[in-house]
């Protein structure tokens, strides 16, 4: 395996009629992570449950939300994984919140980490999947797997990964409590992939389709590729695929040796 793509399409019927599929047919990557999904297999067309076309062709599997048109993760994959798995907790699973392919000792997941909301409103419910997601790693971890935690964390860490750090002080994505749970994660054995090999300013995945925020890059990086620290030596590059359109995030690439 050498090429994991990781994005939040903001709907996978939406971006079906953008291209998708083609885009997934020619992106070279051997494990695409889905997050935001706002469906369940049985609504899907037959190209977005088994793209193929041009000698390629991807398997894909799901995990969604209870609620109709909500949330919900997802995984294509040209090899088929050993197993796939979600969390294995009832309160984050129902929201379809972790899809997780296990592939010999390496455990790819896509995640897609709760909005706090505004207000703080869901604030709870996010730093309690922030935590179940750091015990389900360091799990993995001590089992014996690498692990590839891909995903829209919705946080941006620190200032230089949004664009008006200042002004989003008090906003959901960037409040103390989240940019403290970052903190601790990248403290306890994991890798923010971009910021290895990136230390640019003005690099981001996420922009509002307000306001032409994406034509002026006012954007933040909320998505990202982590790595548990022993396997930072398998990976080549970590990159944020800006060109990709069709949703209001970007995707973001990580190769491995």
């Amino acid at each position: 395996m050498r090429s994991i793509i990781s994005w939040n399409v903001n709907g996978i019927r939406a971006v079906e009629k953008k291209g998708f599929v083609e885009w997934l047919l020619g992106s070279g990557a051997d494990v695409v992570c889905i997050q935001e999904t706002k469906a369940s297999p049985a609504q899907l067309s037959e190209q977005l449950v088994s793209p193929a076309g041009g000698g390629v062709a991807y398997s894909s599997y799901w995990a969604s939300a209870q609620k109709a048109g909500y949330s919900g993760t997802a995984i294509y994959s040209k090899v088929a994984p050993d197993h796939v798995g979600t969390m294995g907790a009832e309160a984050f699973d129902a929201e379809g919140r972790v899809c997780a392919a296990y592939y010999g000792k390496l455990a790819v997941i896509s995640a897609y980490f709760p909005n706090s909301q505004d207000g703080g409103r869901r604030l709870d419910y996010k730093l309690a999947f922030c935590d179940a997601m750091l015990a389900f790693c360091d799990k993995l971890v001590a089992d014996g797997y690498d692990i590839v935690l891909c995903g829209d964390y919705n946080i941006a860490h620190k200032p230089i990964d949004l664009a008006n750090p200042a002004a989003n002080e008090g906003n959901a994505g960037y409040l103390p409590e989240e940019r403290a749970w970052m903190d601790r994660f990248t403290s306890s054995g994991y890798t923010d992939t971009f910021r290895h090999f990136c230390a640019e300013p003005a690099q981001y995945t996420w922009w509002s389709y307000r306001t032409r925020a994406r034509e002026r890059n006012v954007g933040w990086r909320i998505d990202y590729q982590c790595v548990n620290d022993s396997f930072v030596g398998a990976v080549q590059s970590a990159g944020i695929l800006s060109g990709v359109m069709g949703s209001d995030h970007c995707p973001i690439r990580l190769c491995l040796a």
